[in-house]
């Protein structure tokens, strides 16, 4: 039956049918964290299951409704990949130069490449050649690890969620929907775990979601307008990647910077929501590209 065709209702079913087991699985990893109060708990394993929920839910949800699993959109476009590859660098990149001119976060930490340093035997070496080492393995080796684990998440989010939402209502409602969907989802880890950067929780869960819900106009723009989940898959993982491997270890506190930085910090809660406005000015692409592929549940 064409997508098109499938009844609103009977989509939303599986969207609440996908949520309940999305929510459910994720409900384990949530306990196992939580009980240990640390990201690193089980040597990481436990985030990396958690992240896989999602993922998990949309494939059990497409087996009880009879989905193909091609209908979660794997085309491969090797243009689009190194374009989501480079956006989270380009407006991570602007919110953190913008923290080192101003002085509320310094660069480099100086410390913290010394440890890096001595992690692949440079010890004494000039720093930016430390610096560019670093960089250039995070960048290719790391990203390998931050793509098997986005990979998880995006499966559920975009390649499931996203698409359904995008047949029933608008586009600003699939951005809005699945962000605070999207959001909602961290909060155990956030709230209850050390998923912060040690601001009142208040604080980091405000800018938190502000960035989450901004750059979910980008994840459903690029699903919609590629038809493929992967482009999200790479965004997904380059924003971890360079976010919390790269930019953010990367800066020195000078005091404030705890609440500048990272997704808890305002810097980049502000460039996501422009990124947002940018975006939803673009949406019409992303709907006619909708309508123009053909859809499939088979």
């Amino acid at each position: 039956m064409p997508a098109s065709s499938v009844p609103s209702t009977s989509r939303l079913a599986g969207v609440w049918t996908y949520l309940a087991l999305t929510f459910g699985l994720s409900s384990i990893f949530y306990t196992l964290i939580i009980r240990d109060g640390h990201l690193t708990a089980g040597g990481g394993m436990y985030v990396f299951g958690l992240m896989w929920c999602p993922g998990v839910a949309a494939l059990i949800t497409c087996k009880l409704r009879g989905r193909s699993l091609k209908s979660l959109g794997w085309t491969w476009n090797t243009r689009t990949q190194a374009l989501s590859y480079a956006i989270p660098i380009a407006y991570a990149g602007v919110a953190y130069i913008m923290v080192w001119l101003t002085g509320l976060g310094g660069f480099p930490n100086h410390a913290f490449l010394d440890r890096m340093a001595a992690n692949v035997h440079m010890t004494g070496k000039p720093w930016p050649l430390v610096l560019a080492t670093y960089v250039a393995i995070t960048a290719t080796l790391g990203m390998i690890q931050a793509t098997v684990a986005a990979l998880g998440e995006e499966i559920g989010w975009r390649g499931f969620l996203v698409p359904e939402l995008a047949t029933v209502t608008s586009f600003t409602r699939t951005a809005l929907i699945s962000g605070a969907i999207w959001t909602t989802w961290h909060l155990p880890i956030l709230l209850f775990a050390d998923y912060n950067s040690g601001t009142p929780w208040w604080y980091g869960l405000s800018c938190f979601a502000v960035l989450v819900m901004g750059i979910s106009f980008l994840f459903a723009w690029m699903r919609l307008r590629s038809g493929s989940l992967l482009p999200c898959v790479f965004l997904h993982a380059s924003h971890n990647l360079f976010i919390q491997d790269i930019f953010t270890p990367l800066t020195t506190d000078t005091g404030p910077t705890k609440y500048v930085i990272d997704e808890f910090g305002f810097a980049l809660a502000v460039v996501a929501v422009i990124v947002a406005v940018l975006v939803w000015r673009k949406r019409g692409s992303a709907l006619a590209a909708m309508e123009y592929r053909p859809h499939s549940d088979g």
